[in-house]
């Protein structure tokens, strides 16, 4: 049975804040459940087993000696970071001890924590109440597959590690063979999230395909991502829109369909994810220098290979970028 399918559902967000990140799962079925993990196909079992040893990197003098004398992070060190709770492979999900965070993000958090010199501790959150962790100094940190915006550059300081992709995908025996533009899904049923950036994108490409008389485009909705992907093999759909680690894993680990389009998150222009940090701290250079050595060592690139997102590399990292709205 696909793993797809034993993945538990995720809630969908429409605030404007949201726009342009991954909607997550309810932190309230936050663990994987026995079924899943007895009817976890072999090859699943086995990835999720080498992805839970950790990869460390050394300590960077350069970062550490960034960190501003008055900053005091949330618990002696530690690195303390938000991480989304619950199961959304591949940028959170369980071990095969169905306690012990791994993915993308928790990657990510060790190898800044280990440049600086601190050990990492990880608190699982909601997506809603990240804000507000932030703010009230819960954490130092959250990286949540957050993306860089105008509007939360006004609140939050931003150091970018990953690029924002989208991705296209449809059913493996679909005759679509490529997406890049709008009048590539005129006559077809795109499955989106409501509220995410791939939404608006959308949408925009209607009103392009009307304006110019294509065919119709018609959006599907679907709260349920397990849902959306068996709409898709069903031939309910046409194309699923969704953020690009998520489709991709699901293509990768028994999904019966196939990416033809991939898309930067900022498009028409270019966003980034990035580590979220409260603002004004002075914390960002640091930050910087850590993810920058990571990437010049080659160990985010092989975080980002294990879980199947290498073609989200950065070059360099940037601090408070242009993003969202910009």
């Amino acid at each position: 049975m696909p793993l797809l399918r034993l993945i538990s559902s995720f809630l969908l967000f429409t605030s404007v804040f949201l726009v342009g990140c991954e909607p997550h799962q309810n932190s309230h079925d936050a663990s994987i459940s026995e079924a899943t993990l007895l009817t976890m196909p072999a090859n699943m079992r086995d990835l999720l087993a080498r992805n839970t040893v950790p990869i460390h990197t050394t300590l960077n003098t350069d970062a550490v000696s960034k960190i501003p004398q008055d900053y005091h992070f949330v618990q002696d060190g530690y690195f303390t970071v938000a991480i989304i709770a619950g199961n959304s492979p591949p940028i959170t999900t369980l071990a095969l001890d169905n306690k012990t965070p791994i993915g993308i993000e928790v990657d990510i958090a060790r190898l800044i924590a280990d440049s600086l010199g601190l050990k990492l501790k990880l608190i699982p959150t909601s997506w809603e109440d990240w804000p507000l962790g932030i703010d009230s100094g819960k954490y130092d940190a959250a990286l949540i597959n957050i993306s860089v915006s105008k509007a939360r550059k006004a609140r939050f300081d931003f150091v970018t590690y990953r690029k924002d992709s989208l991705g296209l995908f449809v059913a493996k025996d679909s005759p679509i063979q490529e997406i890049k533009t709008a009048k590539d899904v005129a006559g077809q049923r795109v499955i989106v999230g409501a509220g995410t950036n791939q939404e608006k994108i959308l949408l925009e490409w209607i009103d392009e395909n009307e304006r110019l008389g294509r065919a119709k485009t018609t959006p599907v909705y679907f709260e349920d991502k397990a849902m959306a992907i068996l709409a898709l093999e069903a031939g309910r759909a046409d194309v699923y829109f969704v953020p690009n680690p998520s489709g991709t894993w699901r293509m990768e680990n028994g999904a019966n369909i196939k990416r033809v389009g991939y898309l930067n998150g900022g498009w028409p222009k270019t966003a980034d994810i990035a580590v979220t940090l409260k603002k004004g701290t002075g914390l960002t250079s640091a930050i910087q220098s850590a993810v920058d050595g990571n990437i010049k060592n080659g160990n985010i690139q092989q975080a980002l290979g294990r879980w199947g997102l290498a073609n989200e590399s950065l070059e360099h990292s940037e601090i408070n970028p242009v993003g969202f709205g910009e």
